[in-house]
């Protein structure tokens, strides 16, 4: 009886010119990787992973959802049960997440990095493919930077806090054998988190430590914040990043932030109104400094975290409990735009949300802020964390176009903890080709190939290439 193929090289491709347009365009195309939660030390020590279970399930709480949701105990998800034992019960859960975009990144990760595509994983599977992939693992292209080179990455840029000391970072760039540019970017969420007094103070005192300032005042804490934008920069990062629910953007003085922040750094706690006023300005403070470094800031807008009381209690928080909110957004957003943009101190930007209700509402929005200085300033980021699946980036694709310039999208993140996570670039590239390519059979657009096929290419890395400032685009 013969086994099924799901992964073909026509995956997803419908039509003859979506498969050309996909074969001769996108596949060949390398890897700018531009937001992921990679660790750089991983990287800088090249490491290696024994079975399946380390490099899939040891991070990922996309899995931990799915195998929750399918009736699996804690034990085989976060907790002490024996990596087999986890792998099997992921193995178990796989045939019930068929449509699910986990069950088709699977088996790509199974059948570009183990060419493993004559069988699906199933409990049937598991031991076979179990031990398949281990002596794979084992082999020395296998190793963390081997998965990069073989994925034909050329940028990674990770996700990093401002006290983080970036020694991996330094330890990588020292490294004249390694190719790949593995760039920090500053993700200073922590530095708004007053609604956390005791947690806010101790990163004050992280912050002070890094500086070797005495942060006694707000002006203190933006000059420190400064001192280690520098560092950053001077390690290569030039992208921001924010994770927020919703942008804040009220109305508050000088002397109201500066006694905020005096409570808080106390250990004092503050109301409701006193954090979205802190909020307010910290996110405008920011704004301005990421365009005084001439960054571009990424903002990732509407999660709702830890929304399960229990599991952070009994498990940890930011282990697969959170959702998509539904917060205001255009006002706050739109005021927090225009307060940059009057003076010329906003920075290119890059928007995601996490509500496909969203993706119209940003595309007209960015269209107010589009000034002419540079191709597409103004971007809406790839279909992020749920919405990062057939359906979410169709419409997503969909949206852009009619409201904005698709030819511009400095296209696909991983966002991911994972070094197989790179055929999530595969997934979003044959999806763009496969809409693009029905719509040329269709006579929706021109069937020009050269038009069309340069377009995915740009999206597919000379975009970034060019937006970010990196490196030369690729031919």
């Amino acid at each position: 009886m013969s086994r099924p193929v799901f992964i073909t090289e026509e995956f997803l491709l419908e039509t003859e010119e979506a498969r050309l347009l996909y074969h001769e365009y996108a596949a060949q195309m390398p890897i700018l990787d531009f937001h992921c939660h990679l660790p750089p030390a991983d990287v800088a020590s090249d490491r290696r992973w024994h079975n399946l279970a380390q490099v899939w399930l040891a991070d990922d709480h996309y899995k931990w959802r799915a195998m929750r949701s399918n009736g699996v105990p804690e034990r085989y998800c976060t907790g002490a049960a024996s990596e087999w034992e986890k792998f099997e019960k992921w193995a178990m859960t796989m045939p019930f997440l068929v449509r699910n975009p986990l069950y088709d990144w699977t088996h790509l990760e199974l059948a570009r990095y183990f060419d493993i595509s004559d069988r699906l994983l199933s409990r049937e599977t598991a031991l076979e493919i179990w031990d398949e992939t281990s002596r794979k693992l084992a082999l020395p292209e296998f190793s963390c930077r081997g998965l990069m080179k073989r994925s034909r990455v050329t940028h990674i840029c990770t996700t990093d806090d401002p006290v983080d000391s970036l020694e991996h970072h330094k330890r990588i760039a020292a490294d004249t054998s390694f190719e790949i540019r593995i760039l920090p970017t500053w993700r200073p969420d922590k530095a708004l988190a007053v609604e956390n007094a005791p947690d806010f103070k101790v990163w004050v005192d992280r912050l002070e430590a890094a500086t070797d300032l005495d942060v006694s005042d707000f002006e203190s804490f933006l000059a420190a914040l400064r001192k280690r934008q520098a560092i950053f920069h001077q390690a290569g990062c030039r992208l921001a990043d924010h994770g927020m629910e919703t942008v804040c953007a009220v109305d508050y003085t000088a002397r109201e932030i500066d006694s905020i922040f005096l409570k808080v750094r106390a250990g004092g706690a503050v109301g409701d109104d006193e954090v979205l006023k802190f909020k307010s300005a910290m996110f405008y403070e920011l704004g301005k400094m990421n365009h005084e470094k001439g960054w571009t800031q990424q903002l990732h807008i509407g999660a709702m975290r830890n929304n399960s009381t229990r599991a952070a209690l009994t498990v940890t928080p930011n282990t697969g409990c959170d959702a998509i909110g539904d917060s205001e957004l255009a006002r706050p957003l739109a005021r927090f735009l225009d307060r940059l943009d009057k003076t010329d101190q906003l920075a290119r930007t890059v928007l995601y949300n996490i509500n496909p209700r969203d993706n119209v509402l940003l595309t007209a929005l960015m269209g107010c802020f589009q000034d002419g200085s540079v191709p597409g300033k103004m971007q809406l980021g790839s279909a992020w964390w749920f919405l990062d699946q057939k359906d979410g980036m169709e419409r997503q694709i969909d949206d852009l176009s009619r409201n904005g310039l698709l030819s511009r999208f400095v296209g696909m993140v991983t966002d991911s903890r994972s070094f197989l996570s790179f055929t999530r670039h595969e997934y979003f590239r044959r999806i763009l080709c496969n809409m693009l390519g029905n719509d040329m059979a269709t006579g929706r657009i021109p069937r020009d190939f050269g038009l069309i096929g340069g377009m995915i290419r740009d999206i597919s890395y000379n975009n970034a290439a060019a937006y970010f400032g990196f490196d030369t685009p690729a031919k």
